[in-house]
């Protein structure tokens, strides 16, 4: 089980079944800078690569309508359970990024995208729990899809809420947002100690030098992007 932190309302329980992303420390980092945005009724949110849905929800609860997209099936069954659970009303799609939601634009897009960089001995499972996190070489495999495609379905307005490691390259993203029109910043950071996944590529990363000798914290961002 994982909880949905509200800073509004008492947590609740949400279910992730196996083989799901669970809510960890990104995932709270960004509800923090979802709820500084203030979805409110009458704006369209997509929670991108939603998982357990525990953003999409979070929109939800106050009062945006939300659609929500994973390219897993066990994610999509996740979500819509939690909705439930939660008694909000979502919209959950199965497809990669955009494609289920061609033609359409929105006020807000949030993602917790996978972005832990992945050696090519660890790049072969594209199923489970796995393919939540790994990204390639430089973490960026899809960071890079969303700076592109994202900017595209962003309204007037709009902005664009995207997690992600120091790992992954924050300059880039912010370099790669810029090029598609947007103003992109950091909005918010946090230092964790590495995880379990990190914790095991340790010997690659430092030998690949995408980590220093005694470096035993990973940063988390968030990049907030805007449409003029």
């Amino acid at each position: 089980m994982a909880f949905l932190v509200d800073p509004a309302r008492p947590p609740g329980t949400l279910v992730a079944l196996p083989g799901v992303y669970a809510p960890q420390a990104d995932t709270f980092l960004l509800a923090r800078a979802l709820y500084c945005e203030g979805p409110a009724p009458g704006m369209d949110v997509l929670d991108l690569g939603t998982g357990t849905g525990t953003l999409a929800i979070c929109a939800a609860r106050k009062g945006a309508c939300v659609t929500a997209v994973d390219i897993a099936w066990r994610a999509v069954l996740t979500a819509r359970l939690n909705a439930l659970r939660a008694r909000q009303r979502l919209t959950v799609h199965r497809g990669d990024l955009l494609e289920p939601v061609r033609g359409r634009s929105f006020d807000l897009i949030i993602s917790n995208p996978p972005y832990v960089p992945t050696p090519l001995s660890e790049r072969s499972n594209r199923h489970g729990r796995e393919r939540a996190w790994n990204a390639g070489l430089d973490g960026r495999a899809v960071l890079d899809r969303i700076c592109c495609e994202a900017p595209r379905v962003l309204r007037p307005g709009g902005v664009l809420l995207v997690a992600q490691s120091g790992l992954s390259g924050t300059e880039e993203t912010l370099e790669r947002l810029a090029d598609s029109g947007l103003r992109a910043t950091v909005g918010d950071r946090a230092y964790i100690p590495f995880g379990p996944v990190l914790r095991s590529r340790l010997p690659w990363l430092r030998e690949s030098g995408q980590v220093a000798a005694r470096e035993e914290n990973e940063e988390l961002v968030i990049v907030r992007a805007e449409r003029s």
